[in-house]
């Protein structure tokens, strides 16, 4: 996959997010939640037209360069509130995270601020460059579009259902927004031509004939996706309060973040096994019977939802704003710690092997006959 160059503009102007949130961490007005949401929504519009208006000939050939380049400068005043949460910053961004969005202080808020200003982050810089040297980007954007896709449906959800519910502030209404993005932009990522393939049709159906004894990495991801269905299956029922001695034991022993009233670990939970598991067994399939064109880019959204979901996840579980009770415990931490980085690692090598050698998922064309090639001569 051919990398494009990151965006020096781009990083530039996310840059300008320090000074402007420290200036605006000095104003005693921004003590009010109202405030706070309009002052959010001017930034984002002055940002947008100064975007446009230094970069209109990018914007023209493809919408989403403003998209990413807003999104960086986002991405930095996360980190920026994730990074004063933990104490290694102060001063920047105390009146959003106390009027804004308070439930930016949790562990799985910390947590996403940090995937969002550091992967999320690079992705924006990346895509941006490459729409600046017309380059592809589209195995990015998958990417992206799942792991952002992922956050935002745990996240909002969790705000209203958890703990936090009554301290929702006006800034939420904001954030709901965002929930258009990645409809529109998934559309138009989707619609970009896939990269094209060096594979003759002879060389295609030279590979799908291969049993699958004959393709042992392919054996060994089906074998993986089995074991991982089965523990979503197994974590949905725990959430769920499912009452076997297994599921007691596990959710006391293992994993006592999903008993958490943030309401956030119950719901990742819930996503993977309404979204995460029908994936798991279609992706079996695909690896077991060739031409399922759909799997590589699936792959791609997929790894991207997981990756983010297990990093937040993960680290909310032993992060210090969780409480103690609700902590991954020290004699169990290596077993929880194991099993949810494999899980998250899964995904990423599945989408490594559609990308690698993808000829097993192409559309098998058939070869032309000598009589066909004859008709063509004459």
């Amino acid at each position: 996959m051919d990398i494009p160059p990151l965006a020096g503009r781009t990083v530039a102007m996310s840059f300008c997010a320090l000074p402007v949130s420290y200036l605006l961490n000095q104003v005693s007005a921004f003590s009010q939640p109202l405030f706070v949401v309009l002052t959010s929504a001017l930034i984002l519009g002055l940002l947008f037209l100064a975007v446009y208006s230094l970069s209109h000939g990018e914007i023209t050939y493809d919408p989403l360069y403003a998209v990413f380049v807003i999104f960086s400068f986002t991405s930095v005043v996360d980190l920026v509130i994730a990074l004063q949460e933990d104490g290694y910053m102060m001063g920047f961004m105390d009146f959003y995270t106390k009027e804004g969005e308070p439930y930016l202080r949790t562990a799985h808020g910390i947590f996403i601020c940090y995937w969002d200003g550091t992967v999320h982050y690079l992705l924006y810089l990346t895509m941006a460059g490459a729409i600046r040297k017309r380059k592809r980007y589209r195995n990015l954007g998958l990417y992206w579009l799942g792991s952002f896709a992922m956050s935002i449906l745990v996240f909002l959800p969790g705000n209203i259902l958890g703990k936090y519910s009554s301290e929702m502030r006006p800034t939420f209404f904001l954030a709901i927004l965002y929930m258009l993005v990645p409809c529109w932009a998934g559309v138009r990522i989707f619609n970009q031509s896939r990269a094209p393939t060096s594979y003759t049709p002879d060389m295609v159906q030279e590979e799908q004939k291969k049993s699958l004894f004959q393709r042992p990495a392919d054996l060994a991801l089906i074998v993986y996706l089995i074991f991982a269905a089965l523990f979503t299956v197994f974590r949905g029922l725990v959430v769920l309060d499912c009452p076997t001695d297994a599921c007691f034991i596990y959710i006391y022993q293992y994993e006592p973040y999903l008993r958490d009233p943030v309401a956030y670990p119950k719901l990742q939970m819930l996503m993977y096994l309404f979204y995460a598991l029908p994936f798991y067994c279609l992706a079996a399939y695909a690896l077991a019977f060739p031409g399922c064109s759909w799997l590589p880019d699936w792959a791609l959204v997929f790894a991207g939802a997981i990756g983010q979901a297990q990093f937040s996840h993960m680290g909310a579980s032993m992060h210090m704003r969780t409480p103690f009770t609700y902590r991954v415990p020290e004699d169990t931490w290596a077993t929880f710690f194991l099993s949810n980085l494999l899980l998250a690692l899964g995904p990423h090598l599945l989408a490594f092997r559609c990308l690698w050698r993808p000829a097993f998922f192409l559309h098998a064309a058939l070869p032309s006959s000598p009589q066909d090639q004859d008709k063509k001569q004459q």
